[in-house]
């Protein structure tokens, strides 16, 4: 009975679902963010949050009323998708040049947050999917500060910033999907003729 009324399930009632879904794991992962922050701030011993730069590190374009869902969804999965490189090579370069020592609860943390920020990339490419026919695959790292400063304690600032950035666009995915319409019948096909186009040219 369940499988008959999953298979039932119209367009937009999946794109619900997966909004729903992907609310849920943002709303999460920004929880486990702060977390993530608190244990950096208490092993790094950073005492002055006014240190950090305000400025951001991952570059799309302003928040617009005039941003149809899709325009909208683009910026947030470009956002992630930026996030998420940003992450891996802080991680990378934390690794690198500060030692992985022991592994605790502060590894453990980031490991959560790195496979959590995974997972709602994956459920936001779905919803644009829906209304666009595919998702960005690749992000735009033009501008990205992926290699990390030399000296040490701006090393560590820089991978700090970049804890603080994911955890401003999981509170801002939290906030965009909790706002998003429903994917419309208009919307899902003007995503099947742009999959149908796509097809046609290969």
């Amino acid at each position: 009975m369940a499988e008959r009324r999953t298979r039932g399930m119209t367009g937009s009632d999946h794109s619900r679902s997966t909004a729903a879904r992907a609310t849920a794991i943002a709303e999460t992962l920004h929880h486990e963010c702060c977390i993530l922050l608190e244990l950096y701030r208490k092993k790094e011993r950073f005492t002055v949050e006014e240190s950090v730069a305000d400025r951001r590190l991952v570059s799309v374009p302003p928040p617009s009323s005039q941003l149809d869902t899709r325009d909208t969804l683009w910026r947030l999965h470009s956002a992630l998708l930026q996030c998420r490189s940003l992450l891996d090579r802080a991680i990378a370069k934390e690794e690198q040049e500060l030692g992985g020592g022991k592994k605790g609860d502060y590894e453990t943390q980031r490991k959560m947050v790195r496979e959590r920020l995974s997972l709602l990339l994956i459920n936001t490419g779905e919803l644009l999917k829906a209304v666009d026919g595919t998702a960005v695959l690749t992000p735009n790292l033009d501008g990205l500060e992926l290699e990390g400063p030399s000296i040490l304690f701006e090393l560590k600032l820089w991978i700090y910033r970049i804890y603080k950035e994911v955890e401003h666009w999981t509170k801002t995915a939290i906030t965009t999907l909790q706002g998003l319409p429903s994917v419309t019948d208009k919307e899902r096909a003007r995503g099947a003729r742009l999959r149908s186009m796509r097809s046609a040219r290969r």
